[in-house]
């Protein structure tokens, strides 16, 4: 008895020990987290160390093609030793954000359901040839892709999740964070194939998680995700996603030049910072990638109209909302009116979300809302419903607009207003970020697509959404196209297809739209595939001009795609001041072959102004007319002399913060000064930097010298080298619990 005792407690003490063991490594598992670091020196030899010194840690994955680095995971607390090793350069986290749930916009889960919108605009319709991608595999780098979607599940074949370090590129679920939909948009657009269709339906997709919930990550989280793409052997990137620091040399840029030259067909959207110069930013800087700007077909738009001021209101729907289709007319009132019943609400945009904002005043009663902006400007906004969806229309107006129909509500006894209806003009989306590149002054974007009212795939149905990240895609369908047609072209050849054929925009007075907005101009997917010439390098900028008389040489690449001897001439540009130009005027290209052409522009420097000079050469061959759009910047530009200034802690520090800020230009210094955001007074000197150079700079502060928590309006100024100042406005907040 006293044995089958003894053996029953040990047998009891194994088992015990196994379930604590179990239930130990569950814990573990669930507390891990997953970083990726960059490293000096060889990343092959520092996992070694790691396996052997570190064996709690868990490395991923090794990466050396676009960058030196390691995908790790383990606890928190092993994790925090990694930023104290000698071959450890930075450490980059996965951020952190909190379940919300109220973020799903209102989607449709027939196509049917949308078919009937005459504004919407279905991937398919610009694929004029007889190709569809087949054997073509385009990498998605962006949120994940729902890969159960109807759509999506026949092209779909793999990819991997760099922000949980596994081989599950699903989008972030409702249960993981703040859920998103936009990388599985973008799959749709490329290679839809169900009751949809994408550009290049037959195409293969990959997905790669680079951007976690929220729909937001690190840059060297995309770089990852670009060497795995490059791993895994696809042929196109898709990166529909960017930041604001316009720089010719930020990592992600380095990292897409360095992936080109790979052989992949890298394409990036510009950016919806527009309509101001100099808004593109990476990785869409990147000379060697595919920058793609918006275009906005031409569209039915409903408008406010006063006939006894003769005055329009436009109006811009908010994504998810159902269609303004009113058709006589109704009071206008602000929303803090008692009664709404039957009306439409007037609200201003503040810190409230979009939707509890629309849907307090439906609930009084409201048929319609418009939310004005606080700042200048219009915008474009999204309503998202916990449950149920928002029934009545909402759309967004300019803060003058807004301020003016207050205005009227206020002062009118019966502030009724009829709605009209206006169809727009095709062309450039106002939201499209402009070019050009600072440091290197080139033209951004290349060419443009549809980026507007564009129908694809979401989570749990369909969406029309609108942007720049609706318009690479677009492109990268068209690419995926070209490559089945011509398997045997190059980037250099598959860019210069596009970008030599590309329909060059008028305005409404029939005046070239500038090439910093438009690049070469939109894409013609059959033009592209045969065309008879391809011109190599066909946007020239020939920098910034300084000195009282300069000269700048740039050389093209003529390829003859046919199989005979072809004649071109350059026409002679107009006269103008300050400028003149040695081009040869007639020269031939035998069947087959290229011919390199060398291009030179003199320019007198004081008889120009200052600023950007931008315009047009044309080729002539045949019956076909080229375009190429040049560009050069006298003395100086108002280009932003600084972007992409951070704030933040160090990853895994309570104690020290990190800061960054990118620089166009040399200057003799960077001051960074805090100001109440209400009283403009100021508070405070944050940092100074000395010292600095052009490209990115950082630095650290611990959190005892950063001072009191709050949100601040951030003034960072330079000095520039002539001694002049220039000073850029920011919000930064410092939260009470770092």
């Amino acid at each position: 008895m006293k044995g089958f005792y003894r053996f029953g407690m040990a047998f009891f003490i194994v088992v015990l020990g196994y379930f604590l063991l179990i239930s130990t490594a569950v814990a573990a598992e669930e507390n891990e987290q997953s970083i990726i670091i960059e490293v000096g020196g060889d990343p092959k030899e520092h996992r070694q160390y790691l396996e052997s010194y570190h064996p709690f840690i868990e490395v991923i994955a090794t990466y050396e093609k676009l960058f030196n680095g390691l995908a790790l995971k383990g606890s928190p607390d092993d994790l925090a030793k990694m930023g104290t090793l000698d071959f450890v350069k930075a450490v980059h986290t996965v951020q952190v954000y909190q379940t919300n749930n109220g973020n799903t916009q209102q989607k449709y889960t027939e196509m049917e359901d949308l078919k009937t919108d005459g504004n919407v605009v279905l991937p398919s319709a610009l694929n004029n040839t007889s190709y569809t991608g087949n054997g073509v595999t385009v990498g998605v780098i962006d949120t994940g892709v729902d890969y159960n979607h109807p759509d999506l599940q026949k092209n779909y074949i793999g990819g991997y999740d760099l922000v949980d370090l596994d081989d599950d590129p699903m989008e972030t679920l409702q249960s993981e964070g703040m859920p998103t939909e936009h990388g599985s948009h973008v799959a749709g657009i490329i290679a839809a194939n169900g009751s949809m269709k994408g550009v290049a339906p037959n195409a293969e997709i990959r997905a790669y998680r680079a951007l976690g919930p929220g729909g937001s990550g690190t840059s060297v989280q995309v770089i990852a995700a670009m060497e795995q793409a490059v791993r895994d052997g696809v042929d196109i990137i898709n990166l529909s996603l960017g930041n604001s620091v316009n720089g010719p040399d930020y990592p992600t840029s380095k990292a897409v030049n360095r992936a080109a030259e790979l052989g992949i067909a890298v394409v990036i959207a510009n950016g919806n910072s527009g309509p101001d110069n100099w808004t593109v930013g990476a990785p869409a800087t990147a000379s060697n990638a595919l920058a793609v700007g918006a275009f906005a077909e031409s569209e039915r738009v409903p408008m406010l109209y006063d006939s006894l001021a003769d005055r329009k209101i436009p109006l811009i729907p908010m994504m998810g909302s159902v269609p303004w289709e009113f058709s006589m007319d109704y009071e206008i009132v602000p929303s803090n009116t008692a009664e709404l019943d039957g009306k439409i609400a007037l609200i201003q945009r503040g810190k409230i979300p979009f939707y509890d904002l629309a849907k307090a005043a439906e609930d009084k009663g409201a048929i319609a809302v418009i939310i004005y902006n606080n700042e200048e400007g219009s915008f474009q906004g999204a309503i998202t419903g916990r449950d149920v969806p928002i029934k009545i229309p909402v759309v967004s107006a300019s803060k003058e607009e807004g301020e003016w129909l207050v205005k009227y509500a206020t002062q009118n006894n019966h502030p009724y207003m009829d709605t009209i209806y206006e169809e727009t003009r095709s062309g450039i989306a106002a939201f499209s970020s402009r070019g050009p590149v600072t440091v290197n002054w080139e033209i951004k974007p290349d060419v443009l697509a549809p980026g507007t009212n564009i129908l694809s795939t979401v989570p749990g149905g369909y969406l029309p959404l609108q942007g720049t990240s609706m318009a690479a895609p677009h492109v990268s369908g068209v690419i995926a196209l070209m490559k089945e047609a011509h398997p045997d072209w190059n980037n250099d050849q598959l860019f210069g297809a596009l970008k030599t054929t590309a329909i060059r925009i008028e305005d409404k007075d029939g005046n070239p739209v500038e090439p910093i907005i438009q690049g070469a101009g939109r894409i013609d997917p059959q033009q592209a595939i045969e065309t008879p010439t391809i011109i190599h390098h066909s946007s020239l900028s020939f920098g910034k001009i300084d000195g009282y008389r300069r000269s700048e040489k740039e050389e093209i690449t003529i390829e003859n795609t046919t199989n005979k001897k072809q004649q071109y001439s350059f026409r002679i540009p107009s006269k103008q001041k300050g400028l003149s130009w040695n081009l040869p005027l007639s020269f031939t290209v035998e069947a087959g072959e290229k011919r390199k052409i060398p291009i030179e522009l003199s320019v007198t420097s004081p008889q120009l102004e200052k600023g950007i000079h931008q315009g047009w050469l044309e080729l002539t061959s045949d019956n076909n007319t080229y375009h190429l759009p040049y560009l050069f910047i006298n003395k100086t530009a108002d280009y932003p002399k600084a972007s992409g200034f951070e704030f933040s802690l160090k990853p895994f520090s309570d104690e020290e913060f990190v800061y960054r800020v990118y620089l166009t230009e040399a200057v003799r210094s960077v001051e960074v000064e805090l100001y109440n955001p209400t009283t403009l007074l100021f508070d405070r000197t944050l940092f100074r930097m000395e010292d600095v150079k052009v490209g990115m700079n950082e630095g650290y502060m611990r959190k005892k010298d950063v001072g009191k928590p709050g949100r601040y309006l951030a003034v960072i100024t330079l000095q520039l080298e002539n001694g002049e100042y220039e000073s850029y406005e920011t919000e930064l907040i410092i939260a009470p619990d770092l």
